[in-house]
């Protein structure tokens, strides 16, 4: 496929998929105009065509990543708007999906956890029983079923950012991921 047939086809859908994500117009319009520069510049070496579509989406993704990292200089995106544009799934494959990718991990992560933060954490989140429930069902008082809860996320977290560097929005969606392959607890990732 040539540049010109990318551009032809993608343009608008890759212009609203930046729109979604970013509140000023003209910073689209930058984005779509690196993104493009990016793709001219890499298309001869994509050498599954059937991907084409993936690819273009995920030098998207990581363009729209690149914007905001330099906005905020690394440290948080601070645009308001951007908290509330999580990448859609409606845009994505499935294997794009960030999210189904990250929830397989957090499978193999909660089965590697103590047996009381284990049980507390699938039924509060999994079976959607309330900490009151499950303080009742363990016969232990709620703050005692509270406290293990918080603990049995704050460990899946550790174990999650021990295996992965991860970049978060300000609602702690996941943006964008790179696995820590030196790491021995990563090994399922």
């Amino acid at each position: 496929m040539d540049f010109q047939s990318v551009w032809t086809e993608f343009k608008d859908p890759l212009h609203r998929f930046i729109v979604s994500r970013v509140s000023n117009q003209k910073d689209t319009e930058d984005i779509l105009q690196e993104v493009f520069i990016k793709v001219h510049n890499h298309l001869p070496d994509l050498q599954e065509k059937g991907k084409l579509r993936s690819w273009l989406y995920q030098i998207t993704r990581n363009t729209i990543i690149d914007f905001y990292r330099k906005k905020s200089n690394g440290v948080e995106f601070p645009d308001a708007e951007m908290e509330s544009k999580v990448i859609n799934k409606n845009d994505m494959t499935d294997e794009e999906n960030i999210n189904e990718v990250v929830s397989v991990w957090l499978t193999r992560f909660i089965d590697q956890l103590p047996e009381k933060y284990r049980t507390a954490l699938y039924v509060t989140e999994f079976e959607n029983m309330t900490q009151k429930e499950l303080a009742d069902q363990l016969g232990i008082s709620m703050s005692g079923a509270k406290s293990r809860v918080q603990r049995a996320r704050k460990k899946l977290k550790n174990q999650l950012l021990e295996c992965c560097y991860l970049n978060f929005d300000r609602f702690g969606n996941i943006l964008d991921y790179k696995i820590n392959h030196g790491n021995s607890i990563c090994d399922g990732c």
